[in-house]
């Protein structure tokens, strides 16, 4: 069976986690993973805040309607969504493709220019739909990178966005909460779902072959 295809039949949103620790070359694969992800115009247009710490994880619980694993899990990934995309951000990852790729400065202003009016016609609010998105892309490769790991993970959207936006000063910094994911190991002992078996669609469901 292909390794992925294998991790990912391992995987399952862990409801319990033990409080181990994911080691730190298994945690920056992980981050690599959702810094290399697929995003559009290759703009990357979220931040992930990665909180340890257990004072602010126990302050984002109460956010989370007290999901066990926010504060038993090894570290907390907050999808951070940007609203709003300026000039000087397109500039600067221009700059960086020109610098990477050995390309001349300028090569690519036709297609700067396009970015830049067309987010500038943008309101916040569809940038910041358009830029969760994209965080959900990067979000299922953390996933798919966690559970080759072999590190359980559990992503989120059963929380108050406002309030952890308001705990982490998302709001002052142009960004808002998109979707949580704990990382840890599973507790086998307390995890009702450690044995229960992956429930799917079929391929035959699932897929439309035209």
């Amino acid at each position: 069976m292909n390794t992925t295809i294998k991790s990912l039949n391992w995987r399952y949103a862990a409801k319990r986690m033990n409080g181990k620790t994911v080691p730190a070359e298994k945690l920056e694969n992980i981050l690599e993973a959702i810094r290399l992800t697929a995003t559009s115009n290759g703009l990357q247009p979220f931040t992930i805040l990665v909180i340890e710490d257990q004072e602010m994880r126990e302050k984002l619980h109460a956010t989370a309607v007290k999901q066990p694993q926010v504060i038993e899990g090894s570290h907390l990934l907050v999808f951070a969504a940007w609203k709003n995309i300026t000039a000087e951000q397109i500039d600067t990852y221009f700059d960086l493709v020109y610098e990477e790729r050995g390309m001349e400065k300028g090569a690519l202003d036709q297609y700067a220019t396009f970015l830049k009016d067309h987010f500038s016609k943008q309101t916040a609010p569809e940038i910041f739909n358009w830029a969760s998105k994209q965080a959900y892309i990067a979000l299922g490769s953390a996933l798919v990178a966690a559970a080759e790991e072999q590190v359980d993970s559990t992503p989120m959207e059963g929380f108050n966005p406002a309030e952890v936006d308001r705990i982490l000063g998302l709001t002052e910094k142009g960004m808002g909460s998109s979707a949580l994911l704990s990382l840890g190991f599973r507790d086998e002992q307390a995890d009702h779902l450690v044995n229960a078996k992956k429930i799917r669609r079929s391929k035959e469901e699932l897929f439309v072959k035209i």
